[in-house]
């Protein structure tokens, strides 16, 4: 009895050393995925990420830890170079490298621009899912919807305003980031669709009350907020600068755009 006890007890270490299974190896080409990616993922999976990352105009992470990693522009050649045992992508990829990785065996995981709050947990926890790490995108996902608890009380008219014009409509995550935060997309009102471009002369005809706008974001003014009738509006509309950045993307982003459009809906008294 004693012989077989000592015998268990010298075979436990062979048991519990046995070795892991090996997470995947992982090429991000979009930049909202390389946002989730840096949340949900082991530092040592992420082979490369997209070079939009590594542009301060664009990337939805620090750039400081964004120049960390390889970065590429998505080609197959770029791709193929790292070696990795998965591809996760956004919908706007060449079919050429798409047919070109299948065909090097490397695995694809494409997903959808998310239009809601919803369906970006629901990416979040399906990337961390195919990274080997699922409790990690629940927590995200938890916090994401913490975030994004709607605004009590009345709804400010809004737009948000691109360069050229482009407004979000009913149906794009912006317009639910906007509903959420307190604020009625005033796209409808103009008769826009889900994506579309807004004449000026429609928005000083009826402007919204508080105006998101990129360019004042970016480089302090653009065509609209520097319109001279835009200017005559005064006090009534409120002119916000909004990055482009919190357009870009959902997962992670959602908390920092929600952050910023509840300080815009307090700071200007709205």
């Amino acid at each position: 009895m004693i012989r077989r006890l000592a015998l268990a007890i010298a075979l436990l270490p062979l048991v519990s050393a046995a070795p892991l299974p090996r997470m995947p190896r992982i090429v991000s080409i979009n930049p909202c995925i390389d946002a989730v990616l840096m949340q949900v993922a082991d530092r040592a999976q992420i082979a490369g990420i997209s070079h939009y990352s590594q542009d301060p105009r664009a990337t939805s992470i620090p750039l400081a830890l964004a120049r960390r990693f390889r970065a590429t522009s998505g080609t197959a050649e770029e791709v193929v170079a790292l070696a990795p045992d998965m591809v996760i992508t956004g919908p706007h990829v060449e079919p050429a490298t798409l047919a070109a990785l299948k065909r090097m065996g490397i695995a694809i995981v494409q997903y959808p621009v998310p239009d809601s709050v919803e369906e970006s947990e629901a990416q979040v926890r399906d990337i961390a899912r195919v990274a080997g790490h699922s409790a990690r995108g629940e927590a995200l996902a938890r916090r994401i919807a913490v975030a994004a608890r709607p605004v009590a009380g009345a709804t400010v008219p809004a737009l948000i305003w691109q360069s050229g014009g482009l407004v979000p409509g009913a149906g794009t995550l912006s317009d639910d980031l906007l509903r959420r935060a307190g604020f009625r997309n005033m796209s409808a009102v103009y008769g826009l669709k889900k994506w579309d471009v807004l004449p000026l002369e429609y928005l000083i005809a009826r402007p919204p009350r508080v105006l998101l706008s990129m360019g004042a974001a970016e480089v302090g003014e653009d065509r609209v907020t520097a319109h001279p009738a835009v200017k005559r509006l005064g006090q009534r509309i409120a002119i916000a600068p909004y990055p482009t950045r919190l357009m870009n993307c959902g997962g992670p982003t959602i908390i920092a755009a929600m952050t910023r459009l509840r300080a815009i809906r307090k700071g200007y008294g709205v």
